[in-house]
């Protein structure tokens, strides 16, 4: 993995440079440098596995102040829209959070009306990078953990559309705390996700200490709103319509992969490929839900959310995946800021990359 060098994580030069992506570029990033050459092939080594815990993000339970590396890379999140951060030896940053992952390529698709604008209005279709990774407890099925989604729209249906475009990036996430989920396939991932902060036991204490810096450096740490998307594409003078909440379920249609303790890397990548063969023979579907209806309870170590009236407004369907050095090391997705009003960027927590409110 990167060198964990102090202050390698924050907003630099690169990220100040970010005009926009090319879909080829990002895809190509991530499919230079896989850990199996054919993913499941006899002789091909293990998918390495770095450890969350408190060291591994803070430097400790003990380690006093701020954490100039965590708070630095939390800042990057919310105020660089870079789809790569390469740094100065090319070979990216220790992702701090969910290390590892897989990453997937495919289209968004909006097939129903909506009263939405960008990217969630009826017809919208989008190419998408995203990457599938598991938080919490760890990889395997059968443990707490806590599985999430995020992914970048791509403003364009051409794969190899020649000039570089902005992208839109969304989160999603189960309970923050961990769920025992058995399979991806029954995991509800939403951009408002319950939290749990004791469900793994002492390691709770990661996301308290988590949860304080976010809160330094912006306002909301558990929600990531929905704007980007609904920004992305729409006329400058139209007013901006997102979703407040976005939740993604496999489709009805997908096998449950089998296998006891089985990674969550190897479980995405078996949905599209077999063992062994380098070609995609397969997809793997989330459907797209959203509401404006939902209402937090409880408290701030155990938060539960309620919603009402979802509805299906379309797909997002992957047609490649690849477990990667640049998908763990080096793709990047921003991380919306929180705004009072969602559609409004005046009410922005953060404006040019300071915390206003």
């Amino acid at each position: 993995m990167p060198d964990e060098h102090s202050g390698s994580e924050a907003f630099n030069d690169e990220d100040r440079r970010y005009s926009g992506s090319r879909f080829r570029d990002v895809v190509d990033a991530l499919f230079a440098n896989p850990y199996q050459q054919v993913w499941g092939r006899e002789g091909e080594p293990p998918l390495p596995v770095r450890e969350q815990t408190i060291r591994s993000v803070f430097g400790g339970l003990l380690a006093l102040g701020r954490s100039s590396r965590f708070e630095g890379s939390s800042i990057r999140t919310l105020d660089s829209g870079a789809d790569l951060r390469w740094g100065p030896d090319r070979k990216g940053f220790a992702r701090l959070l969910h290390p590892n992952g897989v990453c997937l390529a495919g289209r968004w698709q909006i097939t129903e009306p909506t009263p939405y604008t960008g990217y969630f209005r009826q017809g919208s279709t989008a190419l998408v990078v995203a990457r599938y990774s598991s938080g919490a407890g760890g990889d395997l099925r059968g443990r707490i953990r806590s599985l999430a989604l995020v992914g970048k729209l791509f403003p364009t249906v051409d794969p190899d559309h020649p000039t570089p475009l902005p992208t839109a990036n969304f989160i999603t996430q189960q309970d923050i705390g961990g769920e025992r989920s058995e399979s991806i396939n029954v995991a509800e991932l939403r951009n408002a996700p319950n939290v749990t902060v004791f469900r793994r036991g002492p390691a709770g204490t990661l996301l308290i200490k988590v949860a304080s810096v976010f809160r330094r450096v912006d306002a909301e740490p558990t929600i990531r709103q929905l704007y980007p998307v609904a920004e992305l594409g729409k006329p400058a003078g139209e007013p901006t319509r997102a979703p407040a909440f976005m939740r993604l379920l496999v489709g009805a249609d997908q096998p449950v992969i089998a296998g006891e303790d089985l990674d969550v890397r190897d479980e995405v990548m078996a949905q599209i490929f077999d063992r062994g063969d380098p070609v995609p023979r397969r997809t793997l579907t989330f459907t797209i839900d959203v509401t404006d209806e939902g209402t937090t309870s409880g408290t701030a170590l155990r938060v539960r959310r309620t919603f009402a009236n979802w509805r299906r407004i379309g797909t997002l369907v992957f047609d490649n995946a690849v477990v990667s050095y640049n998908g763990d090391a080096v793709i990047h997705f921003a991380h919306p800021t929180w705004r009072r009003d969602r559609n409004d960027p005046a009410t922005a927590t953060r404006i040019g990359g300071v915390k206003t409110r």
